[in-house]
């Protein structure tokens, strides 16, 4: 296996009862990528990241950092992180107790940078957990995560349930003090909004499968939005746009392959933003499944 794949997965299927949670899922992952897991509630993101993780059983071939993530955990851990939308910290203990437990049992842990990150926060290291709020629990996590030297963190809604402004110091001193262009993060959230700035691929799913996955840039080079002027609007038509939405009472035309200058002569044009990316080919890819 190339020494910068870090995920390969080919067929991959998970299933519960009469229905697959995952549904033939190839994926590979390349070392320093921050990939985006984008899709509702079922779609199987979480059930993914699962089986990276060697949490759950799955049919086809994964390979995580050429292991085995079911027969290789024990291995696979001390080179991946996880934090999800599930995480918990004893809530008996101080905020110095567990990072020294962290630092006894984990080898690749850095007491040191842990305290440099969490004196930037306002969480006190005498306090107990069950006394901090939830998005100083996150934090905690995160800081704890970032102090470990893994090569692969995993973050599963990792967000989930915190006010705006902890989720974007979050992703802010993800960036700032974990990413290095080395290590590799793969993120699912419902947020897609405030993850789009940092990722670097992304990966659209729904009901156990893959409907797209390309990078950042291709998908800004591939795909564009045009606000025409309100006499273009018919050209805008005739040049097939994939879909179409209205945005404060103006028409908006997404399209794919198209050339930008023909464009730009009859309107506004720009990448359009992952969110109505994604609702823009869930709605096709419906449409076609319906013909």
């Amino acid at each position: 296996m190339c020494s910068d794949l870090v995920i390969k997965a080919t067929g991959v299927k998970k299933r519960y009862e009469d229905n697959y949670a995952l549904d033939g899922i190839d994926i590979e992952v390349n070392s320093g990528q921050i990939l985006g897991f984008i899709g509702p509630n079922g779609a199987g993101k979480s059930t993914f990241l699962q089986s990276v993780l060697g949490l759950i059983n799955t049919e086809g071939n994964l390979e995580v950092l050429g292991l085995d993530p079911r027969k290789d955990r024990h291995k696979l851990l001390k080179e991946v992180c996880s934090i999800t939308d599930v995480a918990v910290l004893p809530k008996w203990m101080t905020v110095d107790q567990v990072l020294n437990y962290v630092d006894g049992v984990h080898p690749g842990f850095d007491l040191k940078k842990c305290l440099a990150i969490l004196s930037r926060t306002n969480i006190k290291r005498s306090s107990k957990i069950k006394t901090l709020s939830r998005g100083m629990v996150v934090q905690l996590h995160l800081s704890i995560v970032m102090s470990i030297d893994a090569k692969l963190l995993v973050l599963d809604e990792p967000t989930l349930g915190l006010d705006l402004v902890y989720r974007k110091e979050f992703y802010s001193q993800l960036i700032e003090d974990y990413y290095d262009g080395d290590k590799t993060i793969l993120i699912s959230t419902h947020q897609v909004e405030e993850i789009e700035g940092v990722l670097s691929n992304a990966i659209f799913m729904n009901q156990g499968r893959i409907v797209m996955q390309d990078s950042i840039e291709s998908i800004n080079k591939k795909f564009l939005e045009l606000r025409p002027t309100q006499d273009s609007i018919e050209r805008a038509k005739s040049l097939r746009p994939i879909h179409s939405r209205m945005e404060l009472g103006r028409e908006v035309f997404l399209y794919e392959d198209t050339e930008q200058d023909k464009l730009s002569e009859i309107g506004e044009v720009r990448p359009p933003i992952i969110a109505d990316l994604f609702m823009a080919i869930m709605e096709k890819t419906r449409k076609g499944s319906e013909t």
